[in-house]
């Protein structure tokens, strides 16, 4: 039986081009992070707009200026090439989607490791707790909603969530499961009617895939690490780069 991958072994294959696809699922034990990248100019005010939305934002870890390495997730990483797929934005346009940054990179640079509830799904799943994504070997669905974030400096907007759904034993099982993972956003923040955290169809995610409801499950919500990516389309900094949805940076942290 093959073993599971390490971080460092995922990010190698990121590396080489050898992964452009999603993470979930995969080096399991192994915390997965968001990654935001931002000119040193106003990386204060977005490690304040971390610091005040800590559900979405979790911060795992914060680069030094210049420098791509996450020294303290990941030694001897590099933010540059050892995610699977980058989004590119330029005053809060999303201009292209790549494989590497090195070509972007620059010396003013500040990189931001965010917890993603990608972390959390190994455990559900070893309590018997269905994770839908995987097993339809998607992505998962995520929905901006109608939930504020705190305003820091130039950076705003609303909560974005990601969705898994679950039976109401399941849905509760999940909390008690999730709520100790706090730098992987922790626990849902709603389950049930939709509508009321402004998501009007559900079998339509802004980022991610749309996967199966069953009946007698309901939509159970936590807080997603693409929220910055909301945030970034308000600010609009000159340039910005980011993780695609699902395509995280895997860390040396066990979970």
């Amino acid at each position: 039986m093959n073993q599971p991958l390490t971080g460092k072994e995922v990010r190698q294959l990121c590396r080489e081009g050898k992964l452009t696809a999603p993470t979930p699922g995969l080096a399991s034990g192994y915390t997965q992070a968001n990654l935001v990248i931002l000119p040193a100019s106003v990386a204060f005010d977005f490690l304040l707009f971390c610091q005040r939305n800590p559900k979405p934002c979790p911060l795992l870890d914060v680069t030094e200026v210049g420098d791509p390495e996450a020294r303290y997730v990941a030694p001897n990483s590099d933010l540059r090439c050892d995610l699977p797929r980058y989004r590119v934005w330029r005053h809060g346009e999303m201009v292209e989607e790549v494989t590497d940054i090195k070509h972007l990179w620059r010396d003013d640079f500040v990189g931001f490791l965010i917890g993603c509830s990608f972390s959390f799904e190994a455990a559900m799943l070893s309590a018997n707790i269905p994770v839908r994504h995987i097993q339809e070997a998607k992505n998962v669905p995520m929905y901006k909603t109608n939930i504020a974030c705190t305003r820091a400096g130039i950076f705003s907007g609303n909560l974005v969530v990601s969705m898994r759904p679950l039976s109401p034993a399941d849905a509760i099982k999940s909390v008690q499961i999730t709520s100790r993972f706090p730098l992987s956003h922790g626990a849902p923040i709603y389950w049930g009617d939709a509508a009321k955290i402004g998501i009007n169809d559900i079998d339509k995610p802004d980022f991610g895939d749309a996967v199966t409801i069953y009946d007698g499950e309901a939509p159970v919500f936590w807080a997603c690490g693409v929220t910055p990516q909301v945030a970034l389309l308000q600010a609009k900094p000159e340039i910005a780069i980011t993780h695609a949805p699902g395509h995280m940076f895997i860390t040396d942290m066990k979970e």
